[in-house]
């Protein structure tokens, strides 16, 4: 089982219009409504590609109802072990450009977790972990949970000896790469905000001395880049795709993810990981791939080793 971790999960809304163009008022012409924060899309690809997944973390509220039951309306179901706590989950609004293919991103902020909620969820997550292959900690936290969160989830995660994936950003990030992670998935502009560095090898090399055992870091349309104790990779598409980028992130952690529980090298798991951020960028919404696409791009993504060893 690979376990997924959303603290501030999602009502994962996606417009599309014709051309976004502000001050004016549009007409939208396509609605998708799908559950969302950064780990249930993770587990709804994980899932998809036949893993056993489990989902946990908090829902509340009628937002969180309808969440709840759109994951369990999925053709392919992860495991719901959220925690119901008392405030109503978040929408995220992503306002689609047919036009020039960009996206604009709304999120709400997210429920307050009281003290006992916490304390609800980690008994939960306690429980959870024995049975889990890996573990990915997803997104941002929620108000009232205290920012060193994701550190004690990654100690918890190694001390059961279970591996730990980290993926957020900002201070939560910093906090949990000091706990030494598994590997973390940073963006460029989370590397930059982490290290203070743009080029991409050396904020990936300093994020490593941080704490995390490997580091891969998403290039957007230009793959990722992986610094790792066997070598430092590069892995991208054969061409840049155009679509709706969001959740091409977290399709990457799926890849990553399930090439790890099936016992695959890096060279696998870079490649996965590439051919399902792109196919996800061809899907209609977050947590989905395009899967033609997705075994096409498996035999011509190129992934090259430029060092034998981080």
């Amino acid at each position: 089982m690979i376990l997924t971790v959303t603290l501030n999960t999602a009502l994962d809304l996606t417009y599309g219009v014709p051309a976004l163009v502000p001050h004016t008022s549009h007409r939208v012409h396509e609605v998708t409504e799908r559950p969302g924060g950064k780990g249930v899309n993770v587990a709804r690809v994980l899932a998809a590609l036949g893993h056993d997944t489990v989902i946990t973390g908090f829902a509340g509220g009628p937002t969180g109802a309808v969440l709840r039951e759109l994951i369990g309306a999925l053709p392919h179901r992860p495991t719901d072990a959220l925690v119901t706590v008392a405030g109503n989950t978040r929408r995220t609004l992503a306002v689609v450009d047919r036009t020039s293919g960009d996206t604009t991103q709304l999120n709400e902020p997210g429920p307050h977790i009281g003290s006992g909620e916490w304390a609800a969820f980690l008994e939960t997550y306690g429980e959870l972990l024995p049975g889990a292959e890996a573990v990915a900690l997803c997104g941002s936290l929620p108000p009232g949970i205290h920012v060193g969160a994701y550190a004690e989830l990654v100690r918890l995660a190694r001390a059961a000896g279970v591996p730990v994936l980290l993926d957020t950003s900002g201070e939560p990030l910093r906090r949990g790469i000091a706990a030494r992670p598994d590997l973390i998935k940073p963006n460029a502009d989370e590397l930059a905000q982490l290290t203070g560095a743009r080029e991409p090898l050396r904020a990936t090399r300093d994020a490593r001395r941080r704490g995390a055992h490997s580091v891969v870091a998403s290039l957007g349309p230009d793959g990722l880049l992986a610094v790792t104790p066997d070598g430092i990779w590069r892995a991208a598409p054969p061409s840049a795709v155009r679509g709706n980028p969001t959740g091409a992130g977290d399709s990457a952690v799926a890849g990553l993810l399930s090439a790890l529980a099936e016992g695959l090298g890096w060279q696998d798991r870079l490649t996965r990981a590439v051919a399902l951020s792109a196919a996800t960028v061809l899907a209609p919404a977050a947590g989905e791939f395009d899967r033609a696409a997705y075994e096409d791009l498996l035999t011509r993504v190129t992934v090259e080793q430029h060092a034998p060893a981080a």
